[in-house]
């Protein structure tokens, strides 16, 4: 199962890194901003969904409390997201004709972006490293083995 979530995590990760693609196609779009950035839109309510659900197998799977935590962040960092979205369009258009308030916290939304980017780097990291543990663990060396009496052998 741990293998299992090593390769939701890595899928996760690329959903990430396929939305930095499409802000910068929407950003670069000279279709209205609606139909320009749906594509950015709906991802990210697909990425919210998916690191809600990798979550509850994190945790369904027992994996360690960080790691479950981690992936628990990158869903409210990307929840976060949208409330960012939101408080900005309150300010009006980020657009050309914008506020400057609109515009810096459009700016925040940059920026958290790049933290889901490393929160969801580090989950990955993580999961791959609970896959080579038992590896390194049965390729001990008799050096650190404990004896019968239950002190390390000398």
């Amino acid at each position: 199962m741990r293998r299992f979530f090593v390769v939701l995590a890595a899928v996760l990760m690329l959903a990430v890194f396929a939305q930095f693609f499409l802000a910068a196609m929407g950003a670069f779009d000279t279709a209205p901003k609606e139909e320009s950035f749906g594509p950015h839109r709906v991802l990210g309510y697909v990425i919210l969904l998916f690191a809600v659900v990798l979550t509850v197998l994190a945790a369904v799977t027992r994996l360690p409390g960080r790691l479950i935590g981690m992936t628990g962040l990158a869903g409210g960092l990307v929840l976060l997201q949208a409330v960012i979205a939101a408080v900005a369009n309150a300010f009006g258009d980020a657009g050309a004709a914008g506020s400057t308030a609109g515009k810096v916290v459009f700016g925040l939304h940059a920026l958290n972006a790049l933290i889901i980017f490393g929160v969801v780097e580090d989950v990955l990291r993580r999961a791959r490293e609970l896959t080579r543990r038992p590896a390194a663990a049965s390729t001990a060396t008799a050096s650190d083995s404990i004896t019968p009496a239950g002190g390390p052998a000398r």
